[in-house]
């Protein structure tokens, strides 16, 4: 009688191969994590800014994107952001004067970065879709805890428009578009 089957050492070569497929496969998959989170916050971020420079276009308001704590902006970038209506661009949303919330994009990551400037509390867009506003213009940068090589960038122009970081082969990270490292503080 003829049995089917695996003998020990079939089942032990099996059993190293897999082993040596999954120590080579996991650093890559955490990379791989990573780099969508990072990007999937980037690209939120841009939607975000490119609805509030549209809102304000169409509604011929200003309209601010901020992380709120209660009514009023805070330079807290980590916190949750919203987009709404600032009929006196105050950057403080109030509902009794007819501001209207527009999108709220939750908090980021534990442990990750958000920046925008150093003292920057909201960012405001004009009824023409310029930033409303001195010294506006600046660079977000989602920085990932422990993989600062992976950060990305999305840069506000004056013009109200956003230019996202962009890969650089030769030094192996994102730069921005006008191809300055990424740094995060």
């Amino acid at each position: 009688m003829k049995l089917n089957g695996f003998t020990l050492i079939e089942t032990l070569v099996a059993i190293a191969i897999l082993i040596i497929l999954t120590a080579v496969g996991i650093p890559s998959m955490v990379d791989l994590l990573i780099k969508m989170r990072v990007n999937n916050e980037i690209n939120h971020i841009n939607r975000l800014l490119l609805l509030s420079r549209n809102t304000a276009l169409n509604t011929n308001q200003p309209v601010t994107l901020c992380p709120l704590n209660g009514n009023t902006c805070v330079n807290q970038w980590h916190l949750p952001l919203s987009v709404f209506t600032d009929a006196n661009n105050n950057k403080v949303y109030e509902p009794l004067l007819k501001e209207r919330l527009i999108q709220h994009k939750s908090a980021i990551a534990e442990g990750d970065k958000l920046q925008y400037g150093n003292t920057r509390k909201g960012l405001t867009y004009a009824p023409d879709g310029y930033l409303l506003g001195w010294g506006q213009n600046a660079t977000f940068i989602y920085c990932p805890k422990d993989h600062l090589n992976k950060s990305r960038a999305i840069t506000v122009a004056v013009s109200g428009r956003t230019y996202k970081s962009e890969y650089n082969n030769k030094k192996g990270r994102d730069e921005t578009r006008s191809g300055k490292n990424i740094v995060c503080k």
